[in-house]
């Protein structure tokens, strides 16, 4: 691959900071130009910094500010009880600080055994209960620091890591979870996972600090893609097998459609530029999603990749990180640009994209046979949270399944669970395992309900203004009421709600979105597309239940007397102009 790149030197007091590659579209930046995390990262000896010594550090359960920044490339962030806050200040006491760490698996694949281990930690060290995340990835909170070196350590023996889970690198690469439905879903999972070893980081800081391994003297450290700095901010990639958009494809910096030509996989649609996160106030960021700008054999997609990754590295925004996804680098230079920066590099242009169709991004659930003959069962999950709830002891059940299962379990991208490959002989213990347990009929599964997804927000997430994962179960008990009034307790519409605006639920991809703005008010946007590939728009600002509930119970009504044959919500909401569609649809380039 052809790579063009030129050497950039800052110059400061401390002495001389340089980047391989472009700053910020070109531009050379002052040294206090750029912000507080290019400087961590500068210092830090490719992700060292004092993890070390703040992890040994026994007056406080929190890490050294810096190194708060740099464990989220060991796949951790640190967090505190928001419940506890005013208590523990009352006392005199620190905040209650804990940890959440985040086990990367690339298509959410994992074996039985890993499963096994993962439940054993989240007892062991943990709050009890797992988090199946947004991105096909599991999550561990309340972890105090004494027991983060030991639950990383634990994760590595079963063959599963942490790494590169957060931070400026590539994160986990997710693939739709659809073995039933197609032969060729393995040779596209094992291309995910080729992707997501391919970009992990290649510093050795990892394994020095959680598994003890020594640095080889006069082997210095080289990242040859992220180099000394990493990326100015996350990036992240999926690959989808249309009919299915389970992961949302658009929503990410690199999307990769596979495209299916006499029963083979003949290349990948390439997308760029999504990205869903923003910030209240501000009219710089903004959702935004993926544009479609063409076509690749599976031969050189891995090169596109590394290109792609490489220009955002070169030109992303390294001096406001709310500025510094790849959309924002592809709308401030323009699409043009960028797709020509792309070609020049690669010294070959992309073709023009092949078609597709997505129909849902959603999940079928229970029972279903596989194209090579195993059996697939799709559980839902409600907003990813596995523990045991009086007569509904989902946790146990999956613990007794993985000790007699031979597949593997599957995380979906909407927050769900497939136990996968079931051999025929097994078939029938694990369907009594999950009668015994009370998780073979969910007792609330509507088709609003399994159509829902939240992200974690309050009590664990900094950044949260207002409840989701521990709210909207509630909130759609009561509008289940509305819906079943109507007719419409069948009918699938994605509801989704984040407790901010960074968007970790997809809310802008809802048919009914909310975000949070303050505890118990919610911003609520409608008209997303039922696939993925229309954004929502605001419909009203600072909400209550009860004004959500006001506003929701005439449309509901209306959508279950007007709607045409086979019209989903999101595109009823458009027709009768309750909200305008997005400004900004999706482009393909011709």
């Amino acid at each position: 691959m052809r790579t063009v790149t030129k050497q950039i030197s800052i110059k400061a007091d401390s002495g001389e900071l340089k980047y391989q590659g472009n700053i910020f579209m070109g531009k050379q930046l002052d040294y206090q130009e750029l912000s507080e995390d290019e400087h961590i990262k500068d210092k830090s000896d490719f992700l060292r910094g004092s993890i070390k010594d703040s992890l040994k550090n026994p007056l406080t359960g929190a890490l050294f500010p810096d190194d708060v920044k740099l464990i989220k490339y060991h796949g951790s962030y640190q967090q505190y009880d928001r419940d506890l806050e005013s208590e523990r200040r009352q006392k005199k006491l620190e905040p209650l600080y804990q940890f959440m760490v985040r086990v990367r698996a690339a298509g959410g694949v994992t074996t039985p055994k890993q499963w096994l281990a993962l439940d054993e930690l989240s007892e062991q060290y943990g709050n009890g209960t797992l988090k199946l995340t947004t991105r096909q990835s599991f999550q561990f909170h309340g972890i105090l620091k004494r027991n983060l070196k030991p639950t990383i350590q634990k994760v590595n023996e079963v063959l599963l890591s942490t790494l590169a889970t957060c931070g400026d690198v590539n994160r986990n690469v997710m693939c739709n979870p659809n073995p039933y439905q197609s032969h060729i879903h393995e040779e596209v999972y094992q291309f995910a996972k080729e992707i997501s070893d391919y970009f992990l980081p290649k510093t050795t800081a990892y394994h020095e600090i959680w598994l003890d391994q020594e640095k080889v003297a006069g082997t210095p450290d080289f990242e040859p893609l992220y180099h000394h700095h990493y990326l100015p901010r996350k990036f992240k990639i999926a690959l989808a097998i249309p009919p299915n958009n389970a992961i949302d494809v658009f929503a990410n910096d690199l999307g990769l459609i596979a495209i299916e030509e006499n029963n083979n996989i003949a290349g990948y649609n390439i997308c760029v530029g999504g990205g869903l996160g923003s910030t209240f106030g501000n009219d710089a960021t903004y959702p935004r999603l993926a544009d479609v700008i063409g076509f690749a054999p599976k031969e050189k997609v891995i090169d596109v990749a590394e290109t792609v990754i490489a220009i955002q590295r070169d030109y992303g925004n390294r001096s406001d990180r709310k500025l510094s996804r790849l959309k924002h680098t592809i709308d401030d230079r323009g699409l043009e640009w960028f797709v020509a920066e792309l070609q020049n590099r690669l010294g070959w242009n992309l073709a023009k994209p092949k078609s597709y169709r997505f129909k849902s991004n959603g999940d079928e659930y229970g029972w279903l046979k596989g194209t090579n003959n195993k059996w697939f069962y799709t559980l839902f999950v409600e907003h990813g949270r596995v523990r045991d709830e009086n007569d509904y002891q989902l946790k146990t059940a999956l613990r007794e399944i993985a000790k007699i299962h031979t597949g593997d379990f599957r995380l979906t991208g909407n927050q769900n669970l497939i136990i996968g490959n079931i051999e025929e002989s097994k078939k029938q213990g694990i369907d009594a395992i999950l009668e015994l347990y009370g998780v073979g009929n969910h007792p609330k599964l509507t088709g609003l309900r399994k159509s829902s997804m939240a992200c974690v927000a309050l009590n664990t997430c900094g950044l949260a203004f207002a409840e989701a994962e521990r709210y909207l179960p509630s909130l759609i008990d009561k509008l289940e009421v509305i819906m079943k009034n109507n007719g419409l307790e069948k009918d699938e519409i994605n509801i989704r709600m984040t407790g901010c605006p960074n968007n970790c639920a997809r809310s802008s991809l809802g048919e009914i979105g909310f975000v949070g703005r303050a505890i118990g008010r919610y911003n609520m946007y409608l008209g997303a597309s039922h696939n993925g590939d229309r954004l929502n728009t605001l419909y009203k600002e600072m909400l209550s239940e009860e004004n959500i509930l006001e506003e929701l119970e005439p449309i509901i009504k209306a959508y279950a007397q007007d709607r045409l044959g086979g019209e989903h919500f999101g595109d009823f909401v458009i027709r009768k102009k309750i909200v305008e569609p997005t400004e900004r649809p999706i482009r393909v380039m011709n």
